[in-house]
């Protein structure tokens, strides 16, 4: 099992639920040959792994990256403005990336 992967089976453990409470969005991370699709709705949050249709948020960047993104090493802002992290979508949910998934 990849890290990447592992980091996503464990990831409705690492959210608070009350910074989700609310929401209803789908994020879609392309982490290179890896694709994994979170759906955060009714405070609960369902990871699968491959696209899915109908993401308010696409996050591409490599897996290495994003280990050192979830694991404090590289920070969201820096990585989106030195091109590591590329998102397309609805911008006001990548705001709300730190808090929902507890990223530096």
């Amino acid at each position: 099992m990849s890290d990447v992967k592992a980091y996503f089976d464990s990831l409705s453990g690492k959210v608070d639920a009350g910074k989700i409470a609310g929401m209803n969005s789908i994020f879609q991370f392309n982490l290179g040959e890896e694709v994994f699709s979170v759906k955060v709705a009714d405070g609960a949050v369902a990871v699968s792994e491959g696209a899915t249709d109908g993401a308010n948020i696409q996050l591409t960047m490599t897996p290495e990256d994003f280990l050192a993104l979830t694991s404090g090493q590289l920070n969201s802002q820096q990585a989106f403005l030195t091109g590591k992290l590329k998102i397309k979508g609805d911008m006001q949910l990548a705001l709300k990336l730190q808090n929902v998934f507890n990223l530096a």
